[in-house]
Protein backbone atom coordinates (compact mmCIF):
# COMPACT_ATOMS: atom_id res chain seq x y z
CA UNK A 1 0.00 0.00 0.00
CA UNK A 2 1.71 3.36 -1.00
CA UNK A 3 2.49 5.18 2.23
CA UNK A 4 4.20 8.67 2.71
CA UNK A 5 7.55 9.29 4.73
CA UNK A 6 6.83 4.93 5.66
CA UNK A 7 3.74 5.27 6.93
CA UNK A 8 0.65 3.77 6.19
CA UNK A 9 -1.91 6.61 4.81
CA UNK A 10 -5.15 7.63 6.69
CA UNK A 11 -8.16 5.88 6.93
CA UNK A 12 -10.15 7.82 4.08
CA UNK A 13 -6.59 7.16 1.60
CA UNK A 14 -6.53 3.77 2.20
CA UNK A 15 -7.88 1.32 -0.91
CA UNK A 16 -9.32 -2.39 -0.02
CA UNK A 17 -7.57 -5.36 -1.50
CA UNK A 18 -10.32 -6.14 -3.60
CA UNK A 19 -9.97 -2.27 -4.61
CA UNK A 20 -6.02 -3.04 -5.25
CA UNK A 21 -6.80 -5.99 -7.53
CA UNK A 22 -9.73 -4.33 -9.85
CA UNK A 23 -7.09 -1.32 -10.02
CA UNK A 24 -4.33 -3.41 -11.10
CA UNK A 25 -6.38 -4.78 -13.64
CA UNK A 26 -7.70 -2.32 -14.56
CA UNK A 27 -4.37 -0.79 -15.46
CA UNK A 28 -2.98 -4.50 -17.28
CA UNK A 29 -6.38 -4.05 -19.31
CA UNK A 30 -5.47 -0.51 -20.21
CA UNK A 31 -2.10 -1.48 -21.33
CA UNK A 32 -2.70 -4.26 -23.10
CA UNK A 33 -5.19 -2.64 -24.89
CA UNK A 34 -3.28 -0.03 -25.83
CA UNK A 35 -0.67 -2.49 -27.20
CA UNK A 36 -3.90 -4.47 -29.16
CA UNK A 37 -3.88 -0.97 -30.40
CA UNK A 38 -0.40 -0.47 -31.61
CA UNK A 39 -0.56 -3.76 -33.08
CA UNK A 40 -3.87 -3.25 -34.97
CA UNK A 41 -2.51 0.05 -35.84
CA UNK A 42 0.33 -1.25 -37.60
CA UNK A 43 -1.09 -4.36 -39.36
CA UNK A 44 -3.19 -1.61 -41.02
CA UNK A 45 -0.65 0.55 -41.96
CA UNK A 46 1.17 -2.43 -43.57
CA UNK A 47 1.64 -2.41 -47.67
CA UNK A 48 -0.62 -4.75 -49.38
CA UNK A 49 1.78 -4.84 -52.66
CA UNK A 50 -1.26 -7.42 -54.37
CA UNK A 51 -3.47 -3.94 -54.10
CA UNK A 52 -2.94 -0.83 -56.38
CA UNK A 53 -3.50 1.97 -55.70
CA UNK A 54 -5.22 4.31 -58.18
CA UNK A 55 -2.79 7.24 -57.92
CA UNK A 56 0.11 4.72 -59.01
CA UNK A 57 -1.52 4.43 -62.18
CA UNK A 58 -2.04 7.62 -62.82
CA UNK A 59 0.85 8.30 -65.17
CA UNK A 60 2.25 7.07 -68.39
CA UNK A 61 3.69 4.10 -67.09
CA UNK A 62 0.18 3.34 -65.59
CA UNK A 63 -1.42 3.55 -68.65
CA UNK A 64 1.37 1.20 -70.25
CA UNK A 65 -0.02 -1.41 -67.79
CA UNK A 66 -3.33 -0.70 -67.73
CA UNK A 67 -3.10 -1.60 -71.53
CA UNK A 68 -0.86 -5.13 -71.10
CA UNK A 69 -3.68 -6.15 -68.59
CA UNK A 70 -6.25 -5.44 -71.28
CA UNK A 71 -4.44 -7.02 -73.23
CA UNK A 72 -3.71 -10.38 -70.83
CA UNK A 73 -7.76 -10.21 -71.08
CA UNK A 74 -7.98 -10.40 -74.54
CA UNK A 75 -5.85 -13.44 -74.87
CA UNK A 76 -7.98 -14.99 -71.70
CA UNK A 77 -11.39 -14.74 -73.75
CA UNK A 78 -9.76 -16.71 -76.98
CA UNK A 79 -7.42 -19.35 -76.27
CA UNK A 80 -6.02 -18.93 -72.95
CA UNK A 81 -9.34 -19.89 -70.94
CA UNK A 82 -12.02 -22.35 -71.71
CA UNK A 83 -14.02 -19.49 -73.27
CA UNK A 84 -16.86 -19.00 -75.53
CA UNK A 85 -14.59 -20.41 -78.62
CA UNK A 86 -14.51 -24.11 -77.22
CA UNK A 87 -18.01 -23.48 -75.88
CA UNK A 88 -19.62 -22.35 -79.28
CA UNK A 89 -17.81 -24.80 -80.94
CA UNK A 90 -19.73 -27.56 -78.39
CA UNK A 91 -23.21 -26.08 -79.18
CA UNK A 92 -22.40 -25.90 -82.89
CA UNK A 93 -20.54 -29.07 -84.47
CA UNK A 94 -16.99 -28.41 -83.89
CA UNK A 95 -16.87 -30.45 -80.69
CA UNK A 96 -18.42 -33.02 -78.94
CA UNK A 97 -18.67 -33.77 -74.87
CA UNK A 98 -16.50 -36.11 -73.41
CA UNK A 99 -15.85 -34.94 -70.23
CA UNK A 100 -17.79 -35.56 -66.66
CA UNK A 101 -18.66 -31.94 -66.85
CA UNK A 102 -22.87 -31.59 -66.99
CA UNK A 103 -21.61 -27.63 -68.03
CA UNK A 104 -20.07 -29.34 -71.21
CA UNK A 105 -22.85 -31.83 -71.49
CA UNK A 106 -25.96 -29.85 -71.37
CA UNK A 107 -24.28 -27.21 -74.49
CA UNK A 108 -23.64 -30.19 -76.49
CA UNK A 109 -27.50 -31.14 -75.88
CA UNK A 110 -28.44 -27.39 -76.89
CA UNK A 111 -30.36 -27.35 -73.40
CA UNK A 112 -28.38 -24.64 -71.39
CA UNK A 113 -29.34 -23.84 -68.02
CA UNK A 114 -29.43 -20.21 -66.93
CA UNK A 115 -26.97 -21.08 -63.96
CA UNK A 116 -24.09 -22.67 -66.14
CA UNK A 117 -21.16 -21.94 -64.48
CA UNK A 118 -19.17 -22.09 -67.36
CA UNK A 119 -21.26 -19.87 -69.54
CA UNK A 120 -21.50 -17.01 -66.42
CA UNK A 121 -17.58 -17.49 -66.65
CA UNK A 122 -16.92 -17.09 -70.12
CA UNK A 123 -19.53 -13.78 -70.32
CA UNK A 124 -17.88 -12.25 -67.09
CA UNK A 125 -14.41 -12.96 -69.38
CA UNK A 126 -15.69 -11.03 -72.51
CA UNK A 127 -16.51 -8.40 -70.23
CA UNK A 128 -13.67 -7.89 -68.40
CA UNK A 129 -12.12 -7.33 -72.17
CA UNK A 130 -14.53 -4.29 -72.38
CA UNK A 131 -14.35 -2.74 -68.85
CA UNK A 132 -10.26 -3.45 -69.24
CA UNK A 133 -9.64 -1.37 -72.47
CA UNK A 134 -12.11 1.31 -71.29
CA UNK A 135 -9.78 2.02 -68.73
CA UNK A 136 -7.17 1.57 -70.58
CA UNK A 137 -8.22 3.74 -73.44
CA UNK A 138 -9.01 6.92 -71.00
CA UNK A 139 -5.47 6.27 -69.48
CA UNK A 140 -3.55 6.68 -72.53
CA UNK A 141 -5.30 9.08 -73.67
CA UNK A 142 -4.97 11.14 -70.75
CA UNK A 143 -1.25 10.20 -70.33
CA UNK A 144 0.39 8.82 -73.45
CA UNK A 145 -1.94 10.84 -76.23
CA UNK A 146 0.05 10.10 -78.61
CA UNK A 147 0.43 6.42 -78.69
CA UNK A 148 -2.04 5.91 -81.19
CA UNK A 149 -1.58 2.40 -81.97
CA UNK A 150 -1.99 1.57 -78.40
CA UNK A 151 -4.99 3.53 -78.26
CA UNK A 152 -6.48 1.88 -81.25
CA UNK A 153 -4.94 -1.69 -79.51
CA UNK A 154 -7.57 -1.08 -77.15
CA UNK A 155 -10.42 0.10 -79.30
CA UNK A 156 -9.62 -3.44 -81.24
CA UNK A 157 -9.74 -5.80 -78.05
CA UNK A 158 -12.95 -4.32 -77.36
CA UNK A 159 -14.77 -4.18 -80.73
CA UNK A 160 -13.96 -8.29 -80.68
CA UNK A 161 -15.39 -8.90 -77.78
CA UNK A 162 -18.17 -7.27 -78.51
CA UNK A 163 -18.56 -8.94 -81.87
CA UNK A 164 -18.00 -12.15 -79.89
CA UNK A 165 -20.83 -11.72 -77.72
CA UNK A 166 -22.92 -10.65 -80.65
CA UNK A 167 -21.69 -14.19 -82.00
CA UNK A 168 -22.27 -16.65 -79.41
CA UNK A 169 -25.19 -15.15 -77.00
CA UNK A 170 -28.64 -14.64 -77.08
CA UNK A 171 -30.07 -11.27 -77.85
CA UNK A 172 -30.62 -8.86 -75.19
CA UNK A 173 -26.83 -8.41 -74.42
CA UNK A 174 -26.46 -5.94 -72.09
CA UNK A 175 -22.99 -3.62 -72.36
CA UNK A 176 -22.39 -2.34 -69.36
CA UNK A 177 -19.66 0.23 -68.35
CA UNK A 178 -17.70 -0.90 -65.20
CA UNK A 179 -14.86 1.26 -66.34
CA UNK A 180 -16.27 4.50 -64.31
CA UNK A 181 -17.99 5.14 -60.95
CA UNK A 182 -20.72 4.10 -60.33
CA UNK A 183 -21.00 1.65 -62.72
CA UNK A 184 -23.60 2.08 -65.59
CA UNK A 185 -25.65 -0.89 -66.29
CA UNK A 186 -26.72 -1.11 -69.86
CA UNK A 187 -30.01 -2.39 -71.21
CA UNK A 188 -30.66 -5.87 -73.47
CA UNK A 189 -29.36 -4.98 -77.16
CA UNK A 190 -30.03 -7.06 -80.05
CA UNK A 191 -26.92 -9.06 -81.41
CA UNK A 192 -27.62 -6.90 -84.43
CA UNK A 193 -27.24 -4.01 -82.66
CA UNK A 194 -24.45 -5.28 -80.97
CA UNK A 195 -22.81 -6.34 -83.67
CA UNK A 196 -23.00 -2.35 -84.60
CA UNK A 197 -21.09 -1.42 -81.70
CA UNK A 198 -18.55 -3.81 -82.53
CA UNK A 199 -18.31 -1.96 -85.85
CA UNK A 200 -17.64 1.31 -84.33
CA UNK A 201 -15.52 -0.12 -82.09
CA UNK A 202 -13.25 -1.30 -85.14
CA UNK A 203 -13.84 2.03 -86.34
CA UNK A 204 -11.94 3.71 -83.62
CA UNK A 205 -9.27 1.56 -84.50
CA UNK A 206 -8.83 2.28 -87.95
CA UNK A 207 -9.33 6.20 -87.50
CA UNK A 208 -6.30 6.50 -85.25
CA UNK A 209 -4.03 3.70 -87.41
CA UNK A 210 -5.30 5.41 -90.92
CA UNK A 211 -2.38 6.82 -92.77
CA UNK A 212 0.37 5.37 -90.86
CA UNK A 213 3.03 2.91 -92.04
CA UNK A 214 5.06 1.74 -88.95
CA UNK A 215 4.63 -2.21 -88.55
CA UNK A 216 2.46 -2.24 -85.64
CA UNK A 217 -0.15 0.29 -86.79
CA UNK A 218 -0.56 -1.67 -89.86
CA UNK A 219 -1.22 -5.12 -88.09
CA UNK A 220 -3.46 -2.91 -86.35
CA UNK A 221 -5.28 -1.48 -88.97
CA UNK A 222 -5.55 -4.26 -90.91
CA UNK A 223 -7.31 -6.42 -87.45
CA UNK A 224 -9.81 -3.68 -87.28
CA UNK A 225 -10.24 -3.75 -91.12
CA UNK A 226 -11.00 -7.89 -91.16
CA UNK A 227 -12.86 -7.54 -87.94
CA UNK A 228 -15.21 -5.38 -88.82
CA UNK A 229 -15.72 -7.24 -92.00
CA UNK A 230 -16.60 -10.01 -89.87
CA UNK A 231 -18.94 -8.17 -87.89
CA UNK A 232 -20.60 -6.77 -90.91
CA UNK A 233 -21.75 -10.70 -91.90
CA UNK A 234 -23.41 -10.53 -89.02
CA UNK A 235 -25.40 -7.45 -89.66
CA UNK A 236 -26.11 -9.22 -93.46
CA UNK A 237 -23.65 -5.95 -95.18
CA UNK A 238 -21.82 -8.80 -96.88
CA UNK A 239 -20.71 -6.43 -100.14
CA UNK A 240 -19.35 -3.81 -98.01
CA UNK A 241 -17.90 -6.29 -95.28
CA UNK A 242 -15.89 -7.58 -98.55
CA UNK A 243 -14.45 -4.04 -100.26
CA UNK A 244 -13.28 -3.51 -96.63
CA UNK A 245 -10.99 -5.92 -96.85
CA UNK A 246 -9.55 -5.95 -100.12
CA UNK A 247 -5.97 -6.13 -100.78
CA UNK A 248 -5.28 -7.42 -97.11
CA UNK A 249 -2.90 -10.36 -98.02
CA UNK A 250 -3.84 -13.80 -96.95
CA UNK A 251 -0.76 -14.11 -95.27
CA UNK A 252 -1.45 -11.24 -92.66
CA UNK A 253 -2.03 -12.49 -88.86
CA UNK A 254 -3.01 -10.98 -85.81
CA UNK A 255 -1.80 -13.57 -83.04
CA UNK A 256 -2.32 -14.35 -79.68
CA UNK A 257 0.89 -16.13 -77.94
CA UNK A 258 1.42 -18.75 -74.87
CA UNK A 259 4.35 -19.88 -72.69
CA UNK A 260 4.04 -22.61 -70.42
CA UNK A 261 4.91 -20.45 -68.07
CA UNK A 262 1.85 -17.87 -68.30
CA UNK A 263 -0.55 -19.80 -69.41
CA UNK A 264 -1.16 -22.89 -72.18
CA UNK A 265 -3.18 -22.77 -75.39
CA UNK A 266 -6.65 -24.09 -74.08
CA UNK A 267 -7.52 -25.09 -77.32
CA UNK A 268 -4.72 -28.03 -77.08
CA UNK A 269 -5.11 -28.05 -73.03
CA UNK A 270 -9.17 -29.25 -73.12
CA UNK A 271 -9.53 -30.91 -76.21
CA UNK A 272 -5.99 -32.68 -76.76
CA UNK A 273 -3.91 -32.96 -73.05
CA UNK A 274 -7.62 -32.91 -70.67
CA UNK A 275 -9.37 -35.23 -73.34
CA UNK A 276 -12.56 -33.18 -72.54
CA UNK A 277 -13.54 -32.43 -76.23
CA UNK A 278 -13.68 -34.60 -79.06
CA UNK A 279 -13.77 -33.55 -82.42
CA UNK A 280 -17.22 -33.47 -83.91
CA UNK A 281 -18.32 -36.05 -86.43
CA UNK A 282 -21.31 -37.24 -87.93
CA UNK A 283 -20.73 -40.88 -86.15
CA UNK A 284 -19.62 -41.28 -82.15
CA UNK A 285 -18.10 -44.03 -80.69
CA UNK A 286 -18.57 -44.55 -76.99
CA UNK A 287 -18.50 -48.12 -75.15
CA UNK A 288 -21.93 -48.46 -75.45
CA UNK A 289 -21.35 -48.73 -79.10
CA UNK A 290 -22.18 -46.02 -82.07
CA UNK A 291 -24.21 -43.52 -82.60
CA UNK A 292 -24.99 -41.33 -85.65
CA UNK A 293 -25.29 -37.75 -84.68
CA UNK A 294 -27.17 -35.37 -87.69
CA UNK A 295 -26.83 -33.00 -89.46
CA UNK A 296 -23.31 -31.70 -88.95
CA UNK A 297 -19.59 -31.55 -90.94
CA UNK A 298 -18.14 -34.98 -90.18
CA UNK A 299 -14.61 -33.22 -88.92
CA UNK A 300 -13.35 -35.92 -87.47
CA UNK A 301 -13.65 -38.39 -90.15
CA UNK A 302 -13.78 -35.95 -92.80
CA UNK A 303 -10.14 -37.03 -93.36
CA UNK A 304 -9.60 -33.29 -94.48
CA UNK A 305 -5.98 -31.85 -94.52
CA UNK A 306 -6.63 -29.00 -92.53
CA UNK A 307 -7.82 -30.93 -89.66
CA UNK A 308 -5.95 -34.32 -88.77
CA UNK A 309 -7.79 -36.28 -86.36
CA UNK A 310 -6.75 -39.41 -85.23
CA UNK A 311 -7.53 -41.68 -81.75
CA UNK A 312 -3.87 -42.27 -80.24
CA UNK A 313 -3.00 -44.79 -78.51
CA UNK A 314 -5.41 -46.87 -79.98
CA UNK A 315 -8.48 -47.50 -77.87
CA UNK A 316 -7.51 -44.34 -75.78
CA UNK A 317 -10.74 -42.99 -73.93
CA UNK A 318 -11.89 -39.70 -73.02
CA UNK A 319 -12.15 -37.83 -69.40
CA UNK A 320 -15.65 -39.78 -69.09
CA UNK A 321 -14.13 -42.96 -69.64
CA UNK A 322 -16.56 -44.04 -72.03
CA UNK A 323 -16.21 -41.81 -75.28
CA UNK A 324 -13.62 -42.71 -77.46
CA UNK A 325 -10.38 -40.24 -77.72
CA UNK A 326 -10.53 -38.69 -81.07
CA UNK A 327 -8.44 -35.74 -80.81
CA UNK A 328 -6.66 -33.12 -83.59
CA UNK A 329 -3.00 -32.09 -83.26
CA UNK A 330 -4.02 -28.33 -84.65
CA UNK A 331 -2.59 -26.94 -81.49
CA UNK A 332 0.04 -28.25 -79.39
CA UNK A 333 0.73 -26.56 -76.03
CA UNK A 334 2.05 -23.02 -76.85
CA UNK A 335 0.90 -22.75 -80.53
CA UNK A 336 0.32 -19.27 -81.54
CA UNK A 337 -3.11 -18.44 -82.08
CA UNK A 338 -4.57 -16.49 -85.06
CA UNK A 339 -7.59 -14.23 -83.57
CA UNK A 340 -8.14 -12.61 -87.12
CA UNK A 341 -5.74 -13.17 -89.93
CA UNK A 342 -5.86 -13.28 -93.78
CA UNK A 343 -8.19 -15.75 -94.48
CA UNK A 344 -10.57 -14.64 -92.43
CA UNK A 345 -10.69 -11.76 -95.16
CA UNK A 346 -10.63 -14.23 -98.18
CA UNK A 347 -14.13 -15.79 -96.82
CA UNK A 348 -15.62 -12.46 -96.39
CA UNK A 349 -14.79 -12.40 -99.81
CA UNK A 350 -15.82 -15.53 -100.96
CA UNK A 351 -19.14 -15.08 -99.27
CA UNK A 352 -19.71 -11.86 -101.08
CA UNK A 353 -19.10 -14.18 -104.71
CA UNK A 354 -21.54 -16.43 -103.38
CA UNK A 355 -24.50 -13.38 -102.57
CA UNK A 356 -23.56 -12.44 -106.13
CA UNK A 357 -24.42 -15.40 -107.58
CA UNK A 358 -20.89 -15.60 -108.87
CA UNK A 359 -19.67 -18.99 -108.93
CA UNK A 360 -16.42 -18.38 -110.60
CA UNK A 361 -15.42 -15.94 -108.17
CA UNK A 362 -16.39 -18.51 -105.49
CA UNK A 363 -14.29 -21.05 -106.63
CA UNK A 364 -11.43 -18.53 -107.57
CA UNK A 365 -11.03 -17.70 -104.01
CA UNK A 366 -11.45 -21.03 -102.50
CA UNK A 367 -9.28 -23.17 -104.88
CA UNK A 368 -6.28 -20.22 -104.60
CA UNK A 369 -6.09 -21.04 -100.72
CA UNK A 370 -6.41 -24.73 -101.62
CA UNK A 371 -3.65 -24.73 -103.85
CA UNK A 372 -1.08 -23.04 -101.52
CA UNK A 373 -2.76 -23.34 -98.06
CA UNK A 374 -1.49 -21.73 -95.59
CA UNK A 375 -0.49 -22.91 -92.13
CA UNK A 376 -3.04 -23.72 -90.02
CA UNK A 377 -1.97 -24.00 -85.99
CA UNK A 378 0.76 -26.99 -86.07
CA UNK A 379 -0.69 -28.46 -89.35
CA UNK A 380 0.96 -27.58 -92.75
CA UNK A 381 -2.05 -29.03 -94.91
CA UNK A 382 -1.00 -30.37 -97.99
CA UNK A 383 -2.54 -29.24 -101.91
CA UNK A 384 -5.74 -29.94 -102.22
CA UNK A 385 -7.34 -30.92 -105.47
CA UNK A 386 -9.82 -27.79 -107.20
CA UNK A 387 -13.55 -28.04 -106.13
CA UNK A 388 -15.81 -27.60 -108.97
CA UNK A 389 -18.88 -25.90 -108.98
CA UNK A 390 -21.74 -28.02 -107.90
CA UNK A 391 -24.61 -25.48 -109.86
CA UNK A 392 -27.06 -24.20 -107.14
CA UNK A 393 -26.48 -21.21 -104.92
CA UNK A 394 -27.83 -23.58 -102.24
CA UNK A 395 -24.92 -26.66 -103.07
CA UNK A 396 -22.41 -23.02 -103.14
CA UNK A 397 -23.83 -21.89 -99.89
CA UNK A 398 -22.73 -25.76 -98.47
CA UNK A 399 -19.79 -25.48 -99.96
CA UNK A 400 -18.98 -22.44 -98.27
CA UNK A 401 -19.15 -22.91 -94.88
CA UNK A 402 -17.65 -26.59 -95.30
CA UNK A 403 -14.62 -24.69 -97.03
CA UNK A 404 -14.87 -21.97 -94.51
CA UNK A 405 -15.32 -24.61 -91.41
CA UNK A 406 -12.14 -26.44 -92.20
CA UNK A 407 -10.67 -23.28 -92.79
CA UNK A 408 -11.25 -21.65 -89.24
CA UNK A 409 -11.83 -24.62 -86.86
CA UNK A 410 -12.05 -24.01 -83.12
CA UNK A 411 -11.18 -20.32 -84.12
CA UNK A 412 -14.59 -19.11 -82.53
CA UNK A 413 -16.53 -18.63 -85.99
CA UNK A 414 -18.63 -21.95 -86.32
CA UNK A 415 -21.49 -21.04 -83.98
CA UNK A 416 -22.24 -17.20 -85.58
CA UNK A 417 -22.14 -19.16 -89.35
CA UNK A 418 -24.50 -21.98 -88.11
CA UNK A 419 -27.03 -19.06 -86.71
CA UNK A 420 -26.65 -17.35 -90.19
CA UNK A 421 -27.52 -19.83 -92.03
CA UNK A 422 -30.95 -20.26 -90.14
CA UNK A 423 -31.56 -16.20 -89.81
CA UNK A 424 -30.04 -15.36 -93.46
CA UNK A 425 -30.02 -17.88 -95.44
CA UNK A 426 -33.20 -19.38 -94.17
CA UNK A 427 -32.08 -22.67 -93.30
CA UNK A 428 -33.98 -24.81 -91.06
CA UNK A 429 -33.06 -25.65 -87.55
CA UNK A 430 -33.04 -29.34 -88.29
CA UNK A 431 -30.85 -28.87 -91.67
CA UNK A 432 -28.15 -26.87 -89.31
CA UNK A 433 -27.97 -28.01 -85.97
CA UNK A 434 -28.10 -31.53 -84.50
CA UNK A 435 -31.88 -33.53 -83.79
CA UNK A 436 -33.02 -36.01 -82.47
CA UNK A 437 -31.53 -37.63 -78.85
CA UNK A 438 -28.18 -37.36 -77.99
CA UNK A 439 -25.54 -40.23 -77.59
CA UNK A 440 -25.82 -39.68 -73.45
CA UNK A 441 -29.80 -40.43 -74.25
CA UNK A 442 -30.98 -37.30 -73.83
CA UNK A 443 -33.53 -35.61 -76.67
CA UNK A 444 -31.36 -32.31 -78.48
CA UNK A 445 -33.45 -29.07 -77.13
CA UNK A 446 -33.63 -26.09 -79.08
CA UNK A 447 -30.65 -23.88 -78.59
CA UNK A 448 -28.75 -21.73 -81.32
CA UNK A 449 -27.12 -19.58 -78.87
CA UNK A 450 -25.15 -19.14 -75.53
CA UNK A 451 -28.14 -17.18 -72.42
CA UNK A 452 -27.05 -14.39 -70.99
CA UNK A 453 -26.25 -15.73 -67.53
CA UNK A 454 -28.45 -15.38 -64.44
CA UNK A 455 -25.93 -13.84 -62.69
CA UNK A 456 -26.96 -11.04 -65.20
CA UNK A 457 -29.79 -10.25 -63.19
CA UNK A 458 -28.00 -8.05 -60.81
CA UNK A 459 -27.89 -5.46 -63.57
CA UNK A 460 -31.39 -3.65 -62.86
CA UNK A 461 -32.04 -3.55 -66.44
CA UNK A 462 -31.94 -6.87 -67.33
CA UNK A 463 -34.33 -9.47 -66.62
CA UNK A 464 -33.19 -12.23 -69.57
CA UNK A 465 -32.97 -12.65 -73.04
CA UNK A 466 -35.17 -11.04 -75.69
CA UNK A 467 -35.32 -13.92 -76.88
CA UNK A 468 -33.25 -17.32 -77.97
CA UNK A 469 -34.03 -16.87 -82.07
CA UNK A 470 -30.54 -17.53 -83.82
Amino acid sequence: MPTYQGHPMTTASKVSRRGRLLLAATVVALTVAACHNSITDTMLNVSEPNIIDPANVNNADGANALKIGALARFRNMTGGTESSWLFGGLLADEWTTSSTFVQNDETDERAIQLNNASVTTQFRTINQVRTAANQAIAALRKYRPTASSDIAEMYLARAFAEMQLAQDFCNGIPLSDASVTPVVYGTPLTDDAVFKRAQASYDSAMALTNGLTDATSVLINRAAKVGKARAMLGTNDIAAAAALVAGIPTSFSYDHTFLTSSGDNILWNQPFSSRRYNVGDTLVKTSAGSFTVKPSIPFGSAKDPRLPVSNSPAGTKSQDGSVISFTTTLWAQSTTVPVINGIDARMVEAEAALRANDGATLLSILNALRAAPPKLGEVQPTVMPPLVDPGTAAARTDLLFWEKAFWTFSRGQRLSDMRRLERQYNRADNTVFPTGTHYRGVPYGTDTNLPVPQDETNNPNFTGCIDRKP
